[in-house]
């Protein structure tokens, strides 16, 4: 088979984390890129839909909670060596802190 030739498929029989870790290897931007996606998933709908409710959107607010899900996602991927890199941890929990600062130093002239 000319197929099996090019390509070498991925070995299954000892779980998903090898799969997941030979993925990353040959595509190695996919880590920051999904955690970029949960973030601007998260901030923008929140954000969006909140604009459509209400008229306005607390930009703070939906940085935190978008930020504290990029973590979480950060945190379990950390959980397996190979899947993300420490660089990109950091920088996940970096971006946390200073949303959260953003969040507690924002004042709105409605809750002054």
């Amino acid at each position: 088979m000319v197929f099996l030739d090019l390509y070498t498929l991925p070995n299954a029989t000892s779980g998903i984390d090898d799969i997941a870790i030979q993925t990353l290897i040959s595509v190695p931007s996919f880590t920051p890129l999904l955690l970029l996606f949960v973030f601007f998933l998260i901030f923008l709908t929140g954000t969006g839909r909140q604009k459509a409710r209400t008229g306005n959107a607390d930009f703070p607010l939906w940085a935190v909670v978008s930020s504290i899900a990029t973590l979480m996602v950060a945190l379990i991927f950390s959980t397996v060596s190979g899947l993300i890199q420490l660089d990109y941890l950091v920088i996940v929990v970096v971006i946390t802190i200073f949303s959260g600062v953003w969040f507690f130093l924002d004042q709105k002239q409605s809750e002054v």
